[in-house]
């Protein structure tokens, strides 16, 4: 070995405690890039495998009923490659032994047996239903597991009015529901919701559509604009009740899926891009201090021979080794990362295959963005050591000059005790390094804030749905809209004390080019179970006239109050309105209008009808209601907020508390990191004076307060800087995943500020415990002799 190598190995034996924190700093830069672009890759892949064997459609459309001849008709526009025709109702469940509501959904499979063309089932074990066995069923696996069933179970539904015993012969798995929850729900309840795949014989007799049908999905010829399809089939459709055709990024399972790889995207650049940069700080002043001290060695070395290019690279291998050494811990790391997310997910999607794949580039890529930012991080201090002449270099280094401060100009000085002048004068002599130190420590607390964030948004979040707009404790859907009579016969129910009958119909708005499919909802003026939220604000007043737009769907149609909009109603007479938005709301779910139960009346010009109500009920006598709106022919569906609170509460818990201690974890390296290199390096520059000090008669705990003083006033700096960089980072992350669907309302308790400050006060702590350590046993003797 050669002796440079040598040094080399001495140099790092010598700092290994900086080098492991850098290493471990880059270590959690590479196992979250590693983690979330292999978690994103194992996602979009097992998508593409499932949507391509399985056959997803490229488009859906829903009608009230069509004769089969019509389907012959929309295979006829051009641009559409398939067709397949079904039955698709939404039924009440009962299942033995749970006493709440359950809603199934009914899709139909051929008549002749066999795989549907479209959508095609994934078994997971049983069988599909044999020709001939009408009340045969496919259950999913969701619902299936939730409940403890297996093939040969059975479930009660009531299929249009009548009650049928529905026998499971098989469970399976469709990638047309990857995501699996109730229209209107927040989150999978799989306890409450499930989706059954039925014969089309028994299902079309049930539900009176017997050479008809409901539901219509397609598939796309290659190159078709899928705009100039869809629009063909809504008219096509118009006159059955269609109330309009969407694509895959309309189609709720699959676009949430969607936007859960497009998030991905954003964890794999923002957090891993925090770590190198605060790497790629400490490595800049570990390196820059190693060349510094080691003048004279350099200078001897180029005296022998060793030219400028041997010197440069003797520390970038230096840095190399510890970049590298981190990296192939981050890459480990990163691998049970993504198996855990992974994990994670298979919570809420339900996909057949969902490993985790770990292509070669990735670890490629994140190596190679580690050394960048490494060496990047130590350009200046390489090309200072190959400039450094060798006679210049075997000169002690002349000098530091010094001055007073500006806090000493100020007078602020004469307040301090010694040790307090010290402190501030180190400090402010090197003023760019001490902010970047306290930078990276602010980084620490920034991501911490933005872990907690995400549990302050949930609580928010479920205030806004749960507590301040839909405060019913339980919802009926009708089958069809019905008269408003239909809400006397609820109030008669023992156990209901109060009912809010809703009017929801499907729309399309536009304005100029701008056009959006929607839910328009009639709701009575004064009620208080379903009431629109704005924001956090509280709630908006239901317009008498004109609509109330939620503020994510008048941003997509550009348009403000007092604009028109054209509303064109998808079902009945399909008439079609110019109205005026009379106000905005910033809901924080989907992109929904809202108005008066009468002002809708007037727009659809119909007698006040309803499609549903929400319900306040005795708890006392909640079984025997639901035992009783289950029998009522006319009543589609039930939901329960209490039960979908639980739901959203259970996943959304398990999902955070994952994630929240991985940032807790990677946030307590951040902050030891950048607080042991801040210290050790203060350490080394400083210990001839600390120890003069020591001399001169100082106690340990005096010479300590120097030294310990400057981390705390680095750490007392970085707590409201992170706390504002934190703020930051959460609304670039709840920016970042917003979307028609949801958006995450940027809410950060004092709580969460005061945890993420503990945490880094706490990392602070342990690491002055081990720099006081290294004070008390500071050789006297051996640190006076030290030529600087």
């Amino acid at each position: 070995m050669r002796a440079i190598h040598r040094k080399l190995w001495r140099d790092l034996w010598h700092m290994r405690g900086q080098a492991l924190a850098i290493v471990l700093l880059v270590a959690c830069a590479t196992m979250t890039f590693v983690g979330a672009v292999s978690t994103r890759r194992s996602l979009q892949v097992s998508r593409g495998h499932y949507y391509d064997r399985n056959r997803l459609a490229d488009a859906w459309a829903s009608l009230r009923r069509a004769p089969e001849d019509v389907a012959e008709e929309v295979l006829r526009i051009p641009g559409v490659a398939e067709v397949e025709t079904r039955v698709v109702a939404e039924v009440q469940l009962s299942v033995t032994g749970f006493p709440d509501p359950v809603v199934g959904r009914l899709v139909s499979l051929p008549a002749g047996g066999g795989q549907p063309g479209m959508n095609r089932l994934h078994l997971r074990s049983g069988r599909l239903p044999e020709p001939g066995r009408a009340r045969e069923v496919v259950a999913g696996e969701a619902f299936v597991k939730a409940h403890r069933l297996r093939p040969g179970d059975r479930v009660g539904a009531v299929i249009h009015g009548r009650r049928q015993d529905l026998t499971i012969v098989g469970v399976a798995l469709s990638p047309e529901y990857v995501f699996q929850a109730r229209t209107g729900a927040v989150m999978p309840d799989d306890k409450r919701f499930g989706v059954f795949w039925m014969p089309r014989d028994g299902l079309a007799a049930a539900a009176d559509m017997d050479g008809a049908f409901d539901d219509i999905t397609l598939r796309l010829s290659r190159g078709a604009s899928e705009p100039a399809v869809i629009a063909a089939v809504d008219r096509v459709l118009a006159p059955y009740g269609g109330t309009g055709a969407y694509g895959r990024d309309r189609h709720m399972p699959t676009r949430y899926l969607s936007d859960e790889i497009k998030q991905l995207r954003g964890t794999a650049i923002v957090v891993p891009s925090i770590f190198l940069g605060v790497a790629a700080f400490l490595l800049n002043v570990l390196v820059g201090r190693v060349v510094a001290t080691q003048r004279e060695q350099v200078g001897v070395l180029k005296a022998f021979g060793w030219g400028n290019g041997a010197i440069g690279l003797h520390y970038a291998w230096m840095v190399l080794v510890m970049v590298l050494a981190g990296t192939a811990l981050g890459i480990a790391g990163g691998v049970w990362l993504g198996r855990a997310m992974t994990a994670q997910y298979t919570i809420f999607y339900r996909l057949p295959v969902f490993e985790h794949e770990l292509e070669t580039w990735v670890p490629a890529v994140a190596a190679a963005l580690s050394v960048a930012a490494g060496l990047l991080g130590v350009a200046g201090a390489l090309a200072r050591a190959v400039r450094l002449p060798p006679a210049e270099a075997m000169r002690p280094a002349a000098p530091a000059s010094f001055h007073a401060t500006p806090m000493e100009r100020l007078g602020i000085g004469r307040l301090l005790s010694p040790a307090g002048r010290m402190v501030v004068r180190n400090l402010g002599r090197r003023p760019v390094r001490s902010l970047l130190s306290s930078l990276g420590i602010a980084f620490a607390v920034a991501i911490l804030v933005t872990g907690m964030f995400f549990g302050d948004a949930m609580d928010a979040f479920i205030d806004v749905q749960f507590r301040l707009s839909d405060r019913s404790d339980a919802s009926v859907a009708f089958t069809a809209p019905l008269p408003a009579d239909a809400a006397l016969e609820l109030r008669r129910q023992d156990g209901v004390l109060r009912v809010e009958p809703y009017r929801a119909v499907g729309v399309r708005m536009s304005a100029g080019p701008r056009a959006a499919h929607t839910a328009l909802l009639g709701l009575d003026p004064g009620g208080e179970l379903r009431r629109v939220a704005d924001g956090l604000e509280g709630p908006a007043a239901i317009p008498d006239a004109g609509v109330m737009l939620s503020r994510r769907l008048a941003q997509n149609l550009s348009v403000g109050v007092g604009d028109r909009v054209t509303v064109e109603v998808l079902e009945g007479r399909r008439p079609v309105r110019e109205v005026t938005v009379s106000a905005l709301a910033d809901e924080l779910l989907g992109t929904s209008a809202y108005t008066s139960l009468p002002a809708l009346a007037r727009l659809l010009d119909e007698p006040g009808s309803i499609s549903g109500a929400f319900l306040a009920v005795d708890p006392t006598a909640e079984e025997g209601l639901w035992r009783r709106l289950r029998e009522m022919p006319k009543v589609a569906a039930i939901g329960q907020a209490k039960a979908e609170l639980e739901a959203f509460r259970t996943m959304s818990a398990e999902f955070l508390l994952f994630f929240a201690s991985v940032l807790v974890v990677l946030a307590s390296v951040i902050a030891g990191g950048v607080v042991y290199n801040a210290a050790r390096i203060t350490f080394a520059e400083r210990s001839r004076e600390l120890a003069t000090l020591r001399v001169v008669g100082l106690t340990r705990a005096e010479v300590s307060s120097v030294l310990l003083g400057e981390l705390a006033v680095l750490v007392a700096l970085a707590i409201p800087m992170g706390w504002l960089i934190g703020y930051g980072l959460a609304t670039l992350t709840a920016g970042s995943v917003e979307s028609d669907l949801y958006r995450i309302p940027v809410v950060v308790s004092r709580a969460s500020y005061a945890w993420s400050a503990l945490v880094v006060v706490a990392a602070a702590v342990a690491v002055a415990l081990l720099v006081r350590r290294r004070v008390d046993r500071l050789d006297l003797v051996s640190v006076l002799k030290t030529r600087e």
